[in-house]
């Protein structure tokens, strides 16, 4: 497939994050163009929860045009806190916007009415809770939401201490399994916990693999 995805990303993390999505989801062929701007995660944190820089969408949208001059056939946002870019940038760009976190929120509305919300990033918390009830009312649904920041848990990854990353978050998934019909990971980073949430007593879905099967899907019908 002789196509390209250009994917932008408010912070480096993103990108280590979701190599192992690209090799296991992207059809053989597909070109990928990373563009990283760490300024944009830097003023959102600044900015603090719920608030978000006008400068950061105003990039975002820059940074797409950028990257369809660049060829991409695809964009993707790799960045939950403002995932709110995405919608504002689509009219202004030719080719279609993928969010990386909008698949993981359709599937969770569709399989459960109570939902589990992990975030490790409290900003990225009301981003993360206004996409999904976007989602919800989309499907014709009534929800709840649960909501557990483990902050520890993001300084951890940070600092490369995947190991004890991933002990925080299994506690928090057990913890919160017993008030939720599934849960939700708020950023790409947690991830990196699936291949330990295997035997959960309530689906857990993580970004990774929902939003890059939807980005195989959308190359494949391009």
């Amino acid at each position: 497939m002789e196509k390209t995805l250009g994917i932008i990303h408010a912070s480096h993390i993103t990108i280590s994050a979701m190599e192992p999505y690209l090799r296991r989801y992207l059809p053989e062929g597909v070109e990928v163009m990373h563009l990283c701007d760490d300024t944009i995660q830097r003023d959102n944190i600044k900015a603090g929860a719920g608030v978000i820089p006008k400068v950061n969408y105003f990039k975002f949208a820059q940074y797409a045009h950028n990257l369809e001059e660049a060829g991409a056939d695809l964009i993707l946002l790799a960045c939950s806190t403002f995932n709110y870019a995405a919608e504002l940038a689509r009219p202004m760009i030719q080719v279609p916007i993928a969010q990386i976190d909008r698949p993981m929120m359709e599937k969770a509305v569709q399989n459960g009415r109570r939902i589990g919300l992990l975030a490790t990033l409290e900003t990225t918390i009301p981003s993360s809770q206004r996409l999904l009830e976007i989602a919800a009312r989309e499907a014709g649904k009534e929800i709840t939401c649960k909501t557990v920041l483990c902050s520890k848990a993001f300084e951890e990854y940070s600092k490369g201490n995947v190991e004890e990353h991933n002990r925080i978050l299994t506690q928090a998934v057990e913890d919160l399994s017993g008030e939720v019909d599934c849960i939700v990971m708020a950023q790409l980073s947690m991830s990196a916990l699936a291949p330990y949430l295997k035997n959960t007593r309530v689906p857990v879905y993580n970004s990774g693999e929902t939003g890059f099967q939807r980005v195989r899907e959308m190359l494949e019908a391009l």
